[in-house]
């Protein structure tokens, strides 16, 4: 499996003002390359290096395989924006926002990311430097800074490139590595887990991980970013941004414990894990004006991510299930209602009578139905 490890570059002025100097450098010759790409029609690399190459290198002070990093930079980028629009996540060919996509080149922000390779990029591990290509000429014992776990991650399985970022005045260097699958053992059982917004997840082993304290710190930020945006003002604009970012660390962080304590339980039991396939849930689902925000913004596909990530980090068996009525099935007798479920946080059966909190019955329907796909999944094939 492929993760990628953030290491925090500790650059000395000089050098600060060097990698400033070469980002900004990358991007205006990334820019002037994708208008060259967009006006030809030359989205293949190949073909759109033999166009740029010589005028990245003697306009831009381009060496020779930076150069060839920003053409791939520039093909990898239409090559996302052609997959987003065929996705639709950029709404149908009718809207404003697919017409602005197609119309115009792709334009890259002064202190947009830039990929380097092993060419122009060395890593000493024993100093905790590494050497980088500028455009003032080859930076050397730039000190990075990262924890004993991503370093050990890094010395053992770092390949292919890393990405130099600067992020409000910080730089970083984000570092690809791949990492072995280890074999996903036969689980014993599963850990069923339901999703939801008041409880951000809830196990079939009544393991209830509330979102309260989160849902707090959102109406919080929402306050916030209202009194800021009554401003209207460079400033206020500026405090918004910061407060996004600060915001969306929190859930990650958030989503981080949660998707850890579940893996690391269902890996000392030696079970597997099973969620929700909760994909397309907005075009599903019809709120009110006033829910709209909350759903939105909430991070269930993330929480989904981590997990899966996670549990295929530590060899864990890891499953997704169908969603349907798993808050109104009994796990008792099967019997299916939306009376079976009063209330969001009550369930009774009007069958067989069986009660319990009503995400606790969910994730046993979900644990359930991991069974049933198990059996299926490890069937032998029928003979020929």
């Amino acid at each position: 499996m492929r993760l990628v490890v953030q290491v925090k570059l500790l650059p000395t002025l000089e050098q600060a003002s060097a990698l400033e100097a070469t980002l900004r450098a990358c991007n205006r010759a990334a820019t002037y390359a994708s208008r060259v790409a967009f006006a030809n029609d030359l989205k293949d690399r190949n073909g759109l290096q033999k166009v740029v190459y010589t005028a990245l290198k003697a306009t831009f002070g381009l060496s020779a395989q930076p150069a060839v990093r920003v053409v791939k930079k520039v093909a990898d980028a239409y090559t996302a924006l052609k997959a987003n629009l065929r996705a639709g996540s950029l709404g149908s060919p009718t809207t404003k926002r697919y017409r602005k996509a197609v119309g115009s080149p792709v334009v890259f922000r002064p202190d947009a990311a830039q990929p380097f390779d092993d060419r122009c990029l060395s890593w000493q591990y024993d100093a905790r430097t590494v050497s980088i290509w500028t455009v003032d000429g080859r930076m050397k014992g730039i000190r990075f800074a990262c924890s004993p776990d991503q370093f050990k991650t890094l010395v053992q399985y770092r390949k292919g490139e890393s990405d130099l970022v600067c992020r409000s005045g910080k730089w970083f260097l984000i570092a690809t590595c791949d990492i072995p699958d280890p074999d996903p053992y036969e689980p014993v059982d599963w850990i069923g887990v339901d999703r939801g917004i008041v409880n951000l997840a809830t196990t079939s082993d009544s393991t209830n991980h509330q979102g309260r304290r989160l849902s707090r710190y959102r109406r919080w930020q929402a306050r916030k970013r209202a009194e800021l945006q009554a401003k209207q003002t460079r400033s206020a604009t500026r405090r918004l941004a910061r407060r996004a970012k600060k915001e969306k660390r929190h859930a990650t962080q958030v989503n981080h414990r949660i998707s850890k304590e579940i893996v690391s339980v269902a890996q000392r039991t030696g079970r597997g894990i099973a969620i929700e396939a909760l994909g397309g849930i907005r075009e599903r689902v019809r709120l009110r004006r006033d829910q709209r925000g909350t759903l939105s913004s909430w991070p269930f596909h993330q929480l989904g991510q981590h997990l899966a990530y996670k549990a295929r980090k530590a060899g864990v068996p890891f499953l997704e299930v169908d969603p349907a009525y798993t808050s109104q099935c009994c796990p008792r007798c099967g019997h299916t209602e939306r009376a079976n479920r009063p209330d969001r946080d009550h369930f009774r059966c009007r069958r067989c009578g069986l009660a319990g909190p009503a995400d606790v019955v969910a994730g046993v329907n979900v644990r359930d139905r991991a069974r049933s796909a198990w059996v299926f999944v490890t069937a032998p094939a029928p003979a020929p």
